[in-house]
């Protein structure tokens, strides 16, 4: 009977701590439901994914993102990595309801017998990802609890496939990748179902601790980690003893994604950048996974980066040697001081030219330590003075003084200079140099920059900001704003075309001056020169770019017409109507100037510059997309299932008069063959140009369009000063022999196309200063019509009476004449 008794007294006991202890648990979990994140949103997780541009080429310019990642559903992973990963992260993943109480009681047991050791955790995947997803990562009890109550709840809501992906998705693996599958890619240049066993056990060893298991780092403990998983997978029946044994074998290489796939691009892919964070916002861009496909022509970016430095050197040698990179003054201990100077000042521009110390000075060549190991000859090299001749003294205003006589005339002993390696000396029959020599370069002070287009779709196939992104990253061909100088001419050509005038139109090139009023000082322009022709025709005009003649006509017709053109072909936004505005005095940006261009050669059809051809968001769906023409069979299937060619529907019209338009791309075309930028003749193809050069020779440019390409150049200063005084310091001098290198490769085995020319104009045998050719007109306006008037503009008032075939002199030669008949286009 006692015996009964005690037994009833310690079951009730027992009843009552199982009371006691369940009621705690339930008021636990009660207490700490409340206020949890709603675990429901997982069913839209959209995890941050990196976002990609990509080349025309297909291949990649860069890529922004906060998180490294690459989303994969799970149900493209391969098999073998769910079962790598389940197998050492949570053995019991498929069978448990969230929680491994299984794993608890182990994980509880060992830390209470080792005590001095760190704790072990005894989350499962489940509540990882509500560890990951929705809560922060604090070490607390409190934490532990409210990870498992969601983890429960994720259970009951979503399938064990959809937390594994959520899980592999988000999980982070070291080296600043997210996601197993951009894992895969960084440390082993694979795609998920390219993994070996082996190295789908390594990328499973890593969520433990990624720092610690880092292969490149901790080879042992990294190898260690990823048997221990191999052993994991073959205890779960995953994996066969053959197959673990060979893994374990197996000596991981961990490889970069190769650099033969990455295009250098930078000015262009970070003018990209800013275009997209303004149109998709910061997340959008770093988080939201867009891929990007932009208009970027690796290989005409190449062309454009080369001939763009090449341009700038050129400038730069021809204006003296300013002296050296940096000094040291002690050269025993140059090398620490070396160091110093090479990281706090990188040197940027091509990748041939390295940083050097000159360690002596002697009658016909310097020598020179520091170099890369790679070069051979134990990091020496020398400099022989032919490769230093150009190196005169830089004075003021961009001139030049005596040229050096030896080499200590240029360096002395402690200069840090540039070098280049080079093989012989220019000359057809030069002798090879010895081996390790090299050449004295200098990085130029003057900066530049290119932008090439597609005529007619605004498409930017290449974008050079400047010397080198790495020195400067203001882009100059899309921030500085600069005036275009005789660059903008053919847009007041194109405005006096519309109001009366001709090619073949008389204009009086003389001294001209403006009294604007209101107190200002009379403006007197003068031609670059100085000079004068006297009556000249309008096409020579622009030929040679000259400023009296533009000003006329622009007096003539009025400053508020050539606004209308600049502002309609998107010159400028504001412009005020005054006269000085038609020499280029006003401010505008390359890439303006190059669409301005194309559209002139175009036909004056719209088009908006864009570096990108589409975006398609995460879900591969296009949300936005460039191309303004249609595609008319594009995907469709002709009879008999063959494709059907597809035809390019432009829809677009003429937003000006395509005649005038044309006779100022005809006008153009004579520039590069006979006037300012006559060495482009030697191309051999039609090329409608301009050059351009402001007030003191502060900007040169150059603009040059073909029906398929326009290219825009600009030199010039920073900070604006003067590039010099002559014929070379011109866009004719500078810009333009940027423009022919650029052409030379660009169309290098490709027939010229002609411009086309719209329907109803006149051709005619026309004989100017510049030779006969064949002149356009509108429709009675041609010689032989009533409306044919060639008289004199002398900017005295309105048309004079001078008789057109009288003999008047046009700077020491006869009056230009008309011959022949003439042909309807």
């Amino acid at each position: 009977m006692k015996v009964l008794n005690l037994f009833k007294i310690l079951l009730a006991f027992a009843t009552a701590a199982l009371i006691v202890g369940t009621g705690t648990v339930a008021g636990l979990f009660w207490h700490f439901s409340h206020g949890l994140p709603d675990h429901k949103q997982l069913a839209d997780y959209q995890p941050a994914i990196s976002s990609r541009l990509y080349a025309s080429d297909g291949r990649l310019l860069a890529e922004y993102a906060r998180e490294k990642r690459v989303f994969v559903p799970v149900a493209a992973m391969p098999k073998r990595v769910l079962e790598a990963f389940v197998a050492a992260e949570d053995q019991r993943f498929f069978s448990h309801p969230g929680v491994d109480f299984i794993g608890v009681l182990r994980a509880v047991v060992a830390n209470v017998a080792n005590p001095g050791k760190r704790p072990e955790g005894a989350s499962g995947l489940t509540q990882q990802v509500a560890k990951n997803f929705l809560l922060s990562n604090q070490a607390t009890l409190a934490r532990k609890i409210r990870e498992a109550i969601l983890a429960f709840r994720i259970e009951e809501t979503y399938s064990k496939e959809r937390i594994l992906e959520l899980y592999l998705n988000e999980i982070y693996l070291g080296s600043g990748n997210y996601g197993v599958a951009q894992a895969a890619i960084n440390y082993f240049d694979r795609s998920l179902d390219e993994l070996t066993l082996s190295e789908i056990a390594y990328l499973a060893a890593l969520p433990k601790a990624p720092n610690r298991y880092n292969i490149a780092r901790n080879e042992k403990e990294a190898y260690a980690r990823r048997d221990y998983v191999l052993g994991r997978m073959l205890d779960d029946g995953y994996i066969t003893q053959a197959e673990m044994q060979q893994a374990k074998a197996e000596k991981l290489q961990y490889r970069r994604r190769g650099n033969t796939e990455v295009v250098q691009a930078d000015f262009f892919a970070e003018e990209v950048r800013r275009n997209l964070m303004a149109a998709y916002g910061e997340k959008g861009l770093y988080e939201g996974g867009l891929t990007v496909s932009t208009t970027l022509d690796p290989a005409i970016q190449a062309v454009a980066d080369n001939a763009l430095r090449e341009g700038l050197i050129t400038y730069d040698r021809r204006h003296g040697w300013r002296g050296p990179y940096a000094k040291i003054p002690d050269m025993s201990v140059w090398e620490e001081e070396f160091a110093r100077i090479a990281q706090r000042r990188p040197l940027g521009g091509p990748s041939t030219w390295q940083l050097a110390v000159v360690s002596k000075v002697e009658p016909q060549a310097v020598q020179i330590v520091g170099l890369p190991s790679s070069d051979g000859g134990g990091g020496e090299g020398t400099v022989p003075f032919a490769e230093m001749t150009w190196a005169a003294p830089t004075l003021a205003e961009q001139r030049t003084g005596a040229p050096p006589r030896s080499p200590k005339d240029v360096v002395n002993v402690g200069d840090v200079i540039v070098v280049e390696k080079v093989e012989k000396p220019s000359g057809q029959n030069a002798k090879p140099y010895a081996p390790r020599t090299y050449g004295l370069r200098q990085v130029p002070n003057v900066e530049g920059g290119v932008v090439v287009m597609d005529t007619q779709t605004g498409r930017v196939l290449a974008m050079s900001g400047g010397w080198s992104y790495a020195r400067s990253q203001f882009n100059r061909a899309v921030q500085a704003a600069r005036q275009p100088g005789s660059s903008f001419k053919p847009f007041v050509y194109l405005a006096a075309m519309d109001n009366g005038f001709t090619p073949a139109s008389i204009v009086l090139d003389a001294p001209f001056s403006y009294d604007p009023g209101y107190g200002q000082p009379v403006w007197t322009p003068k031609n670059y020169g100085g000079d004068y022709l006297g009556p000249t025709t309008v096409r020579r005009g622009l030929e040679l770019s000259r400023n009296l003649m533009t000003v006329r006509m622009a007096q003539q017709i009025g400053m508020k017409k050539v606004v209308e053109v600049a502002k309609e072909f998107g010159v400028v936004d504001q412009m005020g109507a005054y006269l000085p505005m038609a020499l280029g005095a006003g401010e505008t940006t390359l890439l303006r100037m190059t669409m301005a261009y194309a559209m002139l050669a175009n036909g004056a059809l719209e088009i908006t510059p864009s570096l990108v051809d589409r975006v398609q968001d995460r879900n591969g769906k296009t949300v936005y997309r460039h191309e303004p023409r249609a595609c008319r069979g594009c995907g469709e299937q002709a009879g008999g299932n063959k494709p059907a060619a597809p035809e390019i529907v432009d829809s677009r019209k003429p937003f000006h008069d395509p005649a005038s338009v044309y006779q100022v791309v005809h006008m153009m075309l004579g520039v590069t063959t006979r006037g300012t930028a006559g060495r482009l003749a030697a191309l051999g193809r039609p090329i409608a140009g301009k050059t351009g050069t402001t007030n003191d020779a502060r900007d040169n440019w150059f603009l040059g369009s073909t029906p398929d390409i326009t290219i825009g150049i600009y030199i010039g200063f920073d900070e604006p000063k003067t590039l010099g005084h002559g014929n070379l310091e011109t866009g004719g001098g500078n810009a333009a022999p940027i423009y022919e290198a650029m052409a030379k490769e660009i169309f290098k085995g490709k027939a010229p196309t002609p411009f086309r020319i719209p329907p109803g104009l006149r051709m005619v045998k026309f004989t100017y200063e510049g030779g006969t050719i064949d002149e356009v007109f509108k429709p009675g306006t041609e010689p032989g019509s009533e409306g044919f008037n060639q008289t004199l503009l002398d900017g005295s008032g309105p048309w004079s009476g001078i008789d057109p075939g009288g003999p008047q002199q046009a700077g020491g030669g006869r009056r230009p004449g008309l011959s022949g008949t003439g042909e309807t286009y």
